[in-house]
Formats: structure tokens, sequence, C-alpha cells
């Protein structure tokens, strides 16, 4: 689709992940095992057809960086467009908090030169820590037969928090006739943050919202001007998840066992791309025992795994039980531990015989390298 540019948000931090977000943003945190969450904003903009596309990030980027790379492992290594890292130090002419941002339209203020640049008529925006499988082609179709001026990708409902969500009462045609952000109670369809605009359109929004000192698009834009705009909902009917809090992200994960919410999710028409770590198989012992789990390459089972999801290079020995956890990469379970409602972050290790137990609405955390 080369008439449409994707921004990708990713510079948002969520201390409610707790340590899971100690050493990275939001964007680079791990989920389904083998990915991240940025890789699905880039797979779906990929499969969409966009070959530009921006990063915009702020602080503890890092291991985003070392994950992305120069994009290709999603065709995005190019000599002219592919993926571009917008990072602030790069526009430090901006009146743009120094600390972070404030929110999106101090964000893309950030970056206007880079805006002013882009080569198609169109931009997507979306954040990076949305896990979903976004037919964006089929929305930028309809954005363009219905005339909008922004066209809002949205879900019937979510299990998200209502204060920190956008919902939409629609009219005819799919026309957004009202707005509420962060209400006590759900109230309408679920907006995913995930927006199409034109280029010209977008820039006088973020020329505007800096005058106004407004620096969020929910304020600035669909409070601030929603009267003024043509706003369409585009409907998406399959698995979406923000995930912003580690209870969220506990059951929102375990929710990838279920083989519907998997076909949804990593639709095989728009495959979900992510680094390639070239990982051999995974060896499984002769006294292991495997129920209803998602198990990457490169691990080593010879104890028993029952309802969990493990990240690659994982090994769990003889005699460990590994129930309702999620281990990311590299976590050693040893002889005899046992794991039930908790997260693993890389590198940690959990010694003999130790038992470590969470609940299914706050799992027990361990942080990255930690030997319990």
């Amino acid at each position: 689709m080369k008439d449409l540019h994707g921004i990708i948000f990713a510079y948002r931090e969520s201390p409610n992940l707790r340590e899971l977000a100690q050493v990275r943003n939001a964007c680079s945190v791990p989920f389904g095992g083998r990915y991240r969450l940025i890789d699905f904003a880039l797979s779906n903009l990929v499969n969409a057809g966009v070959d530009d596309v921006g990063l915009i990030v702020h602080s503890s980027y890092q291991s985003l960086l070392d994950h992305v790379g120069s994009g290709k492992d999603w065709d995005l290594s190019r000599k002219h467009g592919g993926l571009r890292i917008l990072p602030p130090f790069g526009y430090s002419g901006t009146n743009v908090s120094s600390e972070h941002y404030r929110g999106r339209m101090e964000a893309l203020a950030g970056v206007r030169s880079y805006l002013q640049k882009i080569r198609q008529d169109y931009v997507f925006l979306c954040s990076g820590d949305l896990a979903a499988n976004l037919p964006i082609s089929e929305a930028f179709e309809q954005h363009l037969s219905s005339g909008a001026d922004i066209t809002a990708i949205c879900v019937p409902s979510t299990t998200s928090d209502p204060q920190r969500t956008t919902y939409f009462t629609l009219g005819e045609n799919n026309k957004v006739t009202d707005i509420t952000v962060g209400p006590n109670v759900p109230s309408g369809i679920v907006s995913l943050e995930c927006y199409i605009l034109s280029k010209s359109l977008l820039l006088s929004l973020v020329d505007r919202c800096a005058t106004h000192n407004a620096h969020s698009f929910n304020q600035g834009v669909l409070l601030g001007m929603g009267d003024q705009l043509d706003i369409r909902a585009f409907m998406f009917d399959g698995y979406a998840a923000h995930l912003m809090a580690i209870g969220g992200y506990f059951i929102r994960s375990m929710e990838l066992l279920d083989p519907r919410v998997r076909a949804s999710l990593f639709n095989p028409e728009r495959p979900i791309k992510t680094k390639d770590m070239s990982n051999p198989s995974t060896i499984y012992g002769t006294e292991a025992h495997s129920v209803n789990s998602m198990i990457s390459d490169g691990c080593v089972i010879e104890g028993t795994v029952i309802n969990s999801i493990l990240s690659r290079e994982v090994r769990v020995e003889k005699g460990a039980v590994v129930e309702n956890c999620i281990l990311l990469q590299g976590t050693t379970v040893q002889a005899g531990a046992t794991l039930r409602y908790t997260i693993t972050d890389k590198n940690v290790r959990v010694c003999q015989g130790r038992m470590l137990m969470g609940h299914g609405t706050y799992p027990m955390v361990i942080a990255k390298n930690q030997i319990v």
C-alpha cells in the first residue's frame, strides 16, 4: 500500500507492568513466547503493504532497539524509506518535554520535521503495545471510500480498565457522534487508539495542539475538535489486547492457550513476524510431561509443564513442576522446584526445591537475572 505511512508510538512507560518494565518499555515486553508486543504493530503494517514506518521512542528503549534492529526481519531494512527510529534528542529544537512525552501530540510535535518529509498522503497512527492482528488494508479502503477525516479502528468491547479507555457512540454509516475518555463505566464501542488520516490534516492538528498546549490526541483532537471532524469507526471483530498492568498481562497471556484466540491473533493470512533467533528444536526428556502449553524453540523439558507459556531457551529439570506460569527467555527451573502463577523475566534461575506461588489475579513476578 504505497500511499500509507506508519507511525508507531513506542515511548509509553508502564510502571504497572512492574518488574517486566524495569529494563524495557512496554513495546518490547515479551508476549506469547516467541514475540514482543512491537512485533504486532510492525507486522500489521507490513502485511498491509506499508514499507515506510517511523518508530517514536523516548526512554528505556535499548531493549527495543536490540529487538527490531534495522527492521530486516520485517522486510523494513531499505535504502530508501523502511524503518526509522525517531528518538527525542534528534529534535531538541522543539518545545517538547525533556523528561518524557506527555501525549501523542507532543510526541508528534517532537518529530514534526520527519512528518513533513513523509512521501505518502496518508498516515496510520498506532500504539506499539497493542497485541492484535489488524486488517489495516481494509480499514484504509473504508477510509478512502467514506471520505472521513479520521478513521478509528474499534472493537465492540474490551476487558481493559474503563478509566484508561476511549469510547465512541456511533450514528449512521459508523460516524462517531459522541466521545467518552476514561469514564468510570464502559460507554459504547472501544477505540484501539489506531487512526488513519491524511498527512496534511495530521500536520495541521499537530500545529494546533502545539499552540493550544494540548499534549494528548484524546484531549487535543478527539475531545477538542471531535465536533469539527468527520470521524468514522472501522469495526474489528478479532482478538485485541492492550497490556498495561501485570494482572492483565498474565490473564491475556493465558488466553493464548485457547486455540480460537491463537487463530485470531496468529492469522496465517497476515503472519506475525519476529526477530529470527535460529534456535534448535525443543528437547523433551524421557520423563517430561507437557499439557496445554506453548513452548518455544530451544527449550529443554525434563519435568512437568501444565497450562504455561515458555519462551526460548527455558530449561525445566527433572522433578520440577511449572503450572500456570509464564517463563521468559533463558529461565532455568532446577530439579524439585515448583512454580504456580509465576512470571519470570529473562535469565532467572529458580534453585532446587524452591516453591513460588502467586495468584491468577496477582501473579508473582521475578525480575531479570535473579536467582531465587
